[in-house]
């Protein structure tokens, strides 16, 4: 479904399931209509039989295809998925708006390419047990497995790099799934600054700094279509949103 760029885009009605989930589950979406039906079938069947109830949020963001479109025929089918869309691609807002709309207390932040149901069973337990607060599915630790092309590889471990030196980040991963108690990552998401691609970024690397308990688990990461957005057309960008989140928590820390 075209839109043209600019126009407001009426949010589609949010359906309320008679049960109040225990997990949210949210996905940003973008110009993803080729896989994104049988991603969220293949999720639900992966999450079936699972000792969790769950709403899946997708959250379209400036789609050019019909992803809209096909969200709402999934709305409309399976009484787990809601669908909220935004004017213009914004990965980070959309990620946002999903984690503040989230009625579940344990809140899934996943990718629609990666759709990793072992992740969610790990990251729920961990939880639970109330030891945790934040699980972050690292692709970058001992364990891990990452099938990407050798670039977008290297460029991971470039991007953390950068996020060591500029911005003193202790983890090892910032991108892609993580799982959190909402009621703890609240008061986190509210200093968050930057959007877009750094959005995710900044919320991790604020969790650290004001003692969320965090735990890394290792993932096994497969490519399943190439990105939605060029990486060397998001360089720019990105340099210049780290730039921002640098100088506000310098800020923060001269206040």
């Amino acid at each position: 479904m075209w839109r043209p760029r600019g126009k407001a885009v009426a949010e589609p009605p949010r359906k309320v399931a008679a049960v109040t989930p225990e997990v949210s589950i949210v996905v940003p979406i973008y110009n993803e209509e080729a896989i994104l039906r049988a991603a969220v079938v293949d999720l639900r069947e992966r999450l079936r039989g699972a000792d969790f109830k769950y709403e899946l949020l997708l959250l379209e963001n400036g789609s050019t295809d019909n992803t809209l479109a096909a969200a709402m025929r999934l709305a409309q089918r399976y009484p787990e998925v809601m669908v909220t869309s935004l004017a213009h691609p914004n990965y980070g807002l959309a990620l946002r708006r999903g984690i503040e709309r989230a009625r579940g207390a344990l809140v899934v932040c996943d990718e629609i390419d990666l759709c990793d149901a072992d992740f969610h069973r790990r990251a729920v337990r961990l939880l639970r047990s109330e030891q945790v607060d934040m699980v972050i599915g690292s692709k970058l630790i001992a364990g891990a497995s990452d099938q990407r092309p050798y670039l977008r590889h290297a460029a991971s471990q470039l991007y953390n790099g950068v996020l060591r030196l500029l911005l003193g980040f202790d983890g090892s991963d910032t991108h892609g799934l993580k799982a959190f108690r909402k009621a703890a990552l609240l008061p986190v998401l509210s200093k968050c600054q930057v959007d877009k691609d750094v959005f995710a970024s900044e919320l991790v690397i604020r969790a650290y700094r004001d003692g969320v308990r965090i735990r890394e688990v290792p993932i096994r990461l497969i490519e399943k279509r190439p990105p939605a957005i060029n990486l060397l057309r998001r360089v720019p960008g990105v340099v210049s949103r780290l730039g921002k989140l640098w100088w506000t928590l310098r800020s923060e820390r001269k206040g």
